[in-house]
């Protein structure tokens, strides 16, 4: 499984992204994520259809989000995908479910059917993986979980659990101490990591997250983005103190939203004087040279 996705749920549910998706191909993305309930399905399979790539060259995650039954959703999301297996098949969340245990059953026929080469679940917490493994045949392959450094000590336990099960965890919205935590104590062993790698405080998250052994799934519109993302696998690692540095930073929590908003404003009047600096330059320039 190659351990960075390029993910279509987020801000993309029900959008079409299928420009997007053949932009993360063509940058070298071969991990695609989609799901039942994110209605982009059908546009995942358009991207791969125009990239002309053979099937072995991606790797391609759906999940079951409960709309229809299992058996109606993985036939429903194959023809959408336009392949005959997707490489691994979710369940997209228990809370979903009304019989976890029947509807993981489901899923162990889909594999030896071979509609899914692998079987795995999504938002599952330490009970719930506990509880699924007491009945399950085939072990997930896989739990997708919300996962970043401020909820990292809360997870610690399940990722144990899992490492000791053989089950890979995957990571979204790893980015949240940026996109929904600005200004919370992670950022400066973050922003210090990445001074000395000569990376960005981006780059530095997702290389967190590999240090946990985590599969990173991430999303973006942009070629600039995407790139970033794909050069975190030619990082040097980092070192134990900055993982620690974080990990310790973010069992602190996030910051409140007076913190958070105390923030924007400070940034926001950073780049207003940074702004009037400009200006007064220039009308400093423009006068010399009105003189002379």
């Amino acid at each position: 499984m190659p351990t960075i996705a390029y993910g279509t749920g987020s801000k993309w549910k029900g959008h079409d992204v299928t420009a997007y998706v053949e932009q993360a191909i063509e940058l070298g993305f071969s991990h695609l994520d989609t799901a039942q309930y994110y209605g982009t399905e059908q546009f995942v399979g358009a991207a791969i259809k125009e990239s002309g790539l053979s099937r072995s060259e991606l790797f391609i995650t759906t999940k079951y989000s409960g709309l229809k039954t299992p058996e109606e959703s993985i036939d429903d999301s194959l023809s959408k995908l336009g392949v005959d297996a997707v490489d691994l098949y979710l369940i997209h969340n228990p809370k979903l479910q009304k019989n976890i245990s029947q509807t993981w059953s489901e899923f162990e026929g889909f594999k030896k059917d071979g509609k899914a080469k692998s079987i795995g679940i999504s938002n599952f917490d330490l009970q719930q993986l506990q509880d699924l493994l007491k009945s399950a045949t085939v072990v997930p392959a896989v739990n997708q979980i919300f996962f970043n450094p401020y909820n990292y000590a809360e997870h610690k336990a399940l990722l144990e659990l899992s490492a000791q099960h053989g089950i890979v965890t995957e990571a979204y919205s790893s980015l949240a101490p940026i996109t929904r935590y600005p200004g919370g104590p992670v950022d400066k062993p973050v922003n210090a990591a990445a001074k000395r790698l000569g990376a960005t405080p981006t780059q530095v998250i997702l290389a967190w997250v590999r240090s946990k052994g985590v599969v990173i799934v991430t999303t973006s519109s942009t070629k600039e983005h995407m790139q970033e993302y794909l050069e975190v696998a030619d990082l040097p690692e980092l070192t134990k103190e900055e993982v620690a540095a974080i990990d310790e930073a973010g069992a602190k929590g996030p910051p409140n939203v007076i913190q958070r908003v105390s923030y924007r404003v400070a940034q926001r009047w950073r780049e207003v004087v940074l702004v009037l600096m400009l200006f007064y330059a220039l009308q400093f320039l423009l006068s010399g040279c009105a003189r002379k």
